[in-house]
């Protein structure tokens, strides 16, 4: 799971220099663009540059906990250090991240994964349920960010020949591809790579073009479909400043109301992946300017929450079980704007 795998066609070196001098150019977005970073550092094989880049976001400000997601930042960096021979440290973060029980899935699925490539199918297994206790208890629809973790939890527990669960199940109905996932997960496949019966070679074939087919779903949306939220005093500043906007936003009120049914709608129609990105007007305005327009033109705002969000701005709606709403209360979702209607 790292954020935006680059291609093996770049080169990893120079994109990561370039990725480098843009987060010094965009110090709001360093975290994002440091993390990509470092991933094309891992793909080049300069893995201890890439420990690097991961210690310099996590020896920011206060250790690292003003970073959007500092248990991502400890589990990619504890995945990398494993593979070039720190085995030691990497189970002592990995120790940590479970022990911290953090919010967001992919923290879990780093470090259940990187159990799991080295042998640790049990720990893996292990560390999958507890995320999956963690965020998904009393959960009545998993938000799509957690399904990759019920799909490495049925992986691996597949390959320890455990019987299905409830979340095993719940996995399963999730799972999209013409092919089960007890089929994929099957540990027996890698026998019939070699095997000379046609008819068990062909139906490998079929299982790998059902799992490419999965895997190029999910590159298709590199980051989440977002709705735009302005807080209340940047959507004053906004709508006194550029008065054509009044006609898109009445009230502040009525803007927050409208994100969510947005939301809702959008989740009913089936679209995964949904987030919500937070706007400033300094970087709206700095968004018009570098494409030429006026920020008084209604257009204009689709294209900047696309653009927060292909630079990692977004949030990932619904927020998980007990967080705070999304619109900045202190309120918990389901007591806020996640009240059902």
């Amino acid at each position: 799971m790292r954020p935006d795998t680059p291609a093996e066609n770049v080169d990893h070196t120079a994109e990561a220099a370039r990725l480098e001098r843009t987060a010094g150019l965009y110090p709001e977005d360093a975290e994002p663009l440091l993390l990509q970073a470092a991933a094309h550092l891992e793909l080049s094989g300069d893995r201890p540059a890439a420990s690097t880049l991961y210690d310099r976001l996590l020896s920011s400000a206060d250790g690292g906990d003003d970073l959007d997601n500092p248990h991502l930042v400890r589990a990619l960096k504890a995945s990398n250090l494993w593979e070039y021979g720190h085995e030691a440290e990497a189970r002592a973060i990995i120790e940590g991240i479970r022990a911290a029980a953090p919010r967001d899935p992919a923290p879990w699925v780093i470090v259940a994964e990187a159990l799991e490539s080295h042998d640790e199918l049990e720990a893996a297994e292990a560390a999958f349920t507890e995320g999956a206790k963690v965020l998904l208890t009393d959960v009545p629809e998993p938000p799509y960010a957690t399904h990759a973790l019920l799909f490495g939890r049925h992986r691996v527990r597949r390959m320890l020949g455990a019987a299905h669960d409830e979340w095993d199940a719940l996995a399963d109905t999730l799972h999209s591809s013409p092919v089960s996932l007890d089929e994929l997960h099957d540990p027996k496949r890698v026998w019939s790579l070699g095997s000379d019966n046609p008819a068990e070679l062909e139906a490998e074939i079929s299982r790998l073009r059902a799992e490419l087919g999965t895997y190029r779903e999910a590159l298709s949306r590199p980051f989440p479909v977002a709705v735009l939220h302005w807080p209340a005093t940047e959507l004053t500043e906004l709508v006194s400043a550029y008065p054509t906007l009044s006609t898109e936003y009445t009230s502040h009120e009525e803007h927050l109301a409208t994100i969510e049914a947005s939301l809702r709608e959008l989740a009913a129609s089936g679209t995964p992946n949904l987030g919500i990105v937070t706007g400033t007007v300094p970087s709206y305005e700095a968004f018009a300017a570098s494409e030429g327009a006026t920020p008084g033109d209604g257009d204009l705002l689709p294209q900047y929450a696309t653009t927060l969000a292909a630079r990692g701005r977004a949030v990932a709606w619904p927020p998980q079980r007990g967080a705070s709403c999304w619109c900045g209360s202190a309120s918990a979702y389901e007591g806020c704007h996640g009240l059902k209607t």
